[in-house]
């Protein structure tokens, strides 16, 4: 099926719709918003000739801005391409494939080329960190009245996350960025998901594919953001007809790491997507513009649309794209990472082991000196299933062959390797300890704890990191919403006693909003801004132990009982974990259930003493017959609580690991 629409397929934009789709006009009518056929990712319609309305009379991007943005995208893929190479060479120390960059040209083909996997075990190690806190972001009002939105937003974002395949798009993200030093995320909006309602698109994208200015060390500041993909020619052809035979050339280089397969590029032509920033009334209006490298003609440009040429491509006027740096650098967006760390250390590891292996090989296999005018048979004296071997002669066949002497192998070579390994560890903070392995004599659960909570502040740091760049996905993600959920949308959540709820929610209950008049005064517009919080999802098995040791902890002290609720509530003003409050809250609530019940049974008891007076009843002495045996069968002392019993390992080590395994 083809991917061109036509013009009269265009949904209309109607009276109430006031954000208007790309590429449509006010008279169209149909049910299916229109679609990119080059990524699949961004919202509007086609960009073929037939699909565009007539904007001649404002063509801002012609031939000559096409040949400007072309030039300028080479320049800025000439100033990064330190950083390619870099890139393509990190996938090949992560493939242990680096032996091909320590050949020499005088290395002998026979010697063994060991490559460990010390370097890999450190990013194994580190994701499998990030992965063990996994970022759930909560929305926060800034006012009172944007509270029920803020709490369904927090409710519905997990689920928008959770059909993007964000787990998956998140771990590809980190393995990037250990790689690489950096992780980009992609923000879009995709008009053909949900059967042409569109929604929010989030992806992993690679830096070979992606262009900046020079310098700068914020993406959004950037003058120009190119993104590129190599698409087949066929298809192009298939979805711009006019286009045929006008493509194929390759006038752009793309960057391209060492694949396993042939990977044949020949029959691709490079598709860019070129976003810029206009100042426009003191706000940064967003434009971007589609076309293939080496022609000069845009398949679609927003400033060549009336509906956008005022507006922009998105309302939040930034660029879609987050970066996440694991080592900063001046002068650059982009980081360092671990590949980089700890390349040097690991080439002596492998060099050293090779010589090591080389000795051993060499040790293993004896080697003999031969005379050339030896009387020894060489091949009776080669083969060990020969029991006699002749020789000619009288003379003593020892002189005719010996065997060479290996020197043994120095200490130094050994004790070198292994300083390069605790070098790698130390600079990487990945130790022995954090992979559940201890040095001689630590054995107690407290020095272990005490260990891996020193062995992670890197660890912690790293995250925390990755959660400010994951706010700002969230920030793009509650933008999107805001601008293209205009009608109603059906979520399924899970509510707070574990119960499947159905919310509804649309873009218009976060948008601009009029605030009417005052004192005969227009008060203007008021749009919601939330702050972001993001806190872990999956917490690590240190954490979600010490965290139910708390609790059985806070049960035995007695702090759930609701005659100790002022006593508990002023404990816990002097604590702080997570969850607190909720705790808090409900203690509160204990306590006011309780005396409300304690005052109505005095009530009971006053209106018990004054019916025995007339009726020579004895209610009072059976409730409190009864009130006894309810306080035995609680099982609830009536004064202090029973203190808690230690010895537990959370208990010896929560003080430790209470507040360093989560991610604040």
């Amino acid at each position: 099926m083809a991917l061109r629409k036509r013009l009269d397929d265009m949904p209309a934009i109607g009276a109430g719709n006031d954000m208007p789709i790309r590429g449509v006009s006010a008279g169209m009518t149909g049910a299916e918003l229109p679609v990119d056929p080059m990524t699949m990712t961004q919202y509007g319609g086609n960009m073929s000739e037939d699909f565009l309305p007539d904007t001649a009379s404002v063509q801002v991007i012609g031939e000559e801005e096409i040949l400007k943005a072309e030039q300028t995208l080479k320049d800025y893929k000439a100033a990064k391409a330190n950083l390619e190479a870099r890139i393509i060479s990190n996938e090949q120390w992560y493939k242990l494939r680096h032996w091909e960059s320590l050949r020499n040209k005088s290395h002998n083909p026979g010697d063994p080329e060991p490559a460990s996997a010390w370097l890999l075990n450190c990013i194994l190690n580190k994701h499998a960190d990030a992965m063990d806190n996994f970022p759930k972001p909560v929305i926060l009002p800034r006012e009172e009245g944007d509270k029920a939105d803020a709490e369904i937003l927090t409710s519905i974002l997990p689920v928008i996350r959770e059909q993007n395949g964000y787990e998956q798009t998140y771990s590809d993200t980190w393995w990037y960025k250990l790689k690489t030093g950096t992780g980009v995320t992609g923000v879009f909006w995709d008009a053909t998901k949900n059967n042409g309602i569109g929604d929010i698109d989030i992806r992993k994208v690679d830096l070979l594919n992606l262009f900046w200015e020079p310098g700068i060390t914020d993406i959004q500041v950037s003058r120009n953001v190119f993104h590129i993909d190599l698409i087949d020619n066929d298809q192009i052809e298939e979805d711009y007809p006019e286009l045929k035979g006008n493509i194929g050339g390759r006038v752009f280089d793309v960057a391209q790491y060492v694949y396993e397969d042939t990977v044949d590029t020949t029959k691709k032509s490079v598709v860019v997507d070129w976003y810029y920033k206009k100042r426009v009334n003191g706000k940064d209006v967003l434009h971007y513009c589609k076309f293939i490298a080496g022609t000069t003609k845009p398949l679609f440009a927003t400033e060549n649309d009336p509906d956008y040429a005022e507006r922009g491509w998105y309302d939040h006027g930034k660029y879609p794209f987050v970066f996440d740096t694991l080592f900063p650098i001046e002068g650059s967006p982009c980081g360092f990472g671990y590949v980089d760390i700890c390349k040097s250390p690991q080439v002596y590891i492998d060099k050293l082991d090779q010589v090591i292996l080389k000795h051993a090989v060499m040790s293993a296999r004896p080697r003999f000196f031969i005379r050339g005018d030896g009387s020894i048979n060489e091949q009776e004296y080669a083969d060990w299933n020969k029991d006699f071997i002749h020789y000619a002669g009288s003379t003593n066949p020892n002189e005719s062959i010996f065997p060479v002497m290996i020197p043994e192998l120095s200490a130094n070579a050994i004790n070198v390797r292994d300083g390069k390994i605790n070098e790698m560890k130390e600079t990487s903070g990945n130790r022995d300890f954090q992979q559940g392995g201890t040095a001689s004599g630590v054995s107690a659960a407290s020095a272990i704890a005490a260990l891996q909570e020193a062995g992670s502040k890197l660890s912690r740091d790293m995250i925390k990191s990755a959660y400010r760049a994951d706010s700002k996905v969230t920030e793009l993600c509650i933008e999107l919403i805001r601008q293209f959920y205009e009608e109603n949308r059906y979520f399924r959540i899970i509510g707070e006693q574990g119960a499947m709820q159905f919310v509804q929610f649309t873009g218009r209950q976060i948008a601009m909003k009029p605030q009417g008049n005052d004192f005969g005064m227009d008060m203007g517009f008021r749009m919601p801004i939330f702050d972001i919080e993001c806190k872990s999802e999956k917490s690590s098995p240190f954490s979600t132990e010490a965290q139910n040791e708390r609790a059985k902890e806070l049960y035995q002290l007695g702090f759930f009982r609701p005659d100790l609720a002022d006593q508990s509530l002023t404990a816990l003003e002097m604590m702080e974990f997570e969850g607190i409050e909720q705790l808090r809250q409900r203690i509160s609530q204990n306590g006011t259930l309780y005396q409300q019940v304690q005052m109505l049974q005095q009530q009971v008891m006053q209106l018990a003493s004054i019916v025995d007076a007339t009726q020579g009843s004895t209610l009072v002495d059976a409730m409190g017959t009864n009130g006894a045996m309810m306080q035995d069968a609680s099982g609830q002392p009536s004064g202090n609580a029973e203190p808690a019993k230690k010895g537990s390992l959370a208990d010896q080590m929560r003080e430790r690991v209470n507040s360093a395994t989560n991610v604040r």
